[in-house]
């Protein structure tokens, strides 16, 4: 009996799913092959090494974290407040792996030992720190106030995941919230 074809976007999902859960070294085809319950063998059909496959992971991360997301708070206008409130929330309830933190941790990390890597990290980096420049320019008229709410704003994003503090008489979602409030003052 043969196993039933996987397409390339299967690939690449199941790429960065072992990439957020063990970094670049957990891409392993035949691991991933497993994983979608297929055999390596068609992996070939779409990718002529692991190296292309882990490439287009990158591509695709990119694209859905600056992009994507871009597109998508750009979709309904307002002003700079509404679309970063909007940003907010879209990225508070991002579940896809390629959005999700630790797959942005593992990239950060592996961009510690991988100059293409790290260039393709500071390039994503540098596009979400413009669009937010873009948008609390709106109602910031001090550029170094512009580049605290940023820099706050991105530290939170990447970094709240791994704090492990306790928000007394508050949950994690409501000291989230505030943050965002506070940010958009």
């Amino acid at each position: 009996m043969a196993l039933p074809r996987t397409s390339r976007d299967k690939w690449i999902e199941a790429g960065l799913d072992a990439l957020a859960a063990g970094g670049p070294e957990a891409v392993r085809i035949e691991v991933l092959a497993q994983a979608l319950g297929v055999t390596k063998g068609g992996f070939y059909g779409y990718f002529a090494n692991r190296d292309v496959l882990l490439t287009e992971m990158l591509d695709r991360w990119e694209r859905e974290v600056t992009e994507a997301v871009i597109e998508q708070v750009e979709r309904d206008g307002g002003d700079g407040r509404t679309r970063l409130a909007r940003l907010f929330t879209i990225v508070g309830a991002a579940r896809e792996p390629a959005r999700s933190p630790l797959l942005d941790l593992a990239i950060r990390d592996w961009a510690r030992r991988d100059e293409t890597v790290a260039a393709r990290l500071r390039r994503v980096d540098n596009r979400r720190m413009d669009y937010l420049r873009s948008l609390f320019a709106t109602f910031c008229p001090d550029p170094d106030d512009v580049e605290v709410r940023c820099l706050l704003t991105f530290s939170v994003r990447i970094g709240a995941h791994v704090v492990g503090a306790d928000h007394p008489g508050r949950s994690r979602a409501d000291v989230m919230k505030l943050t965002g409030e506070w940010l958009l003052r």
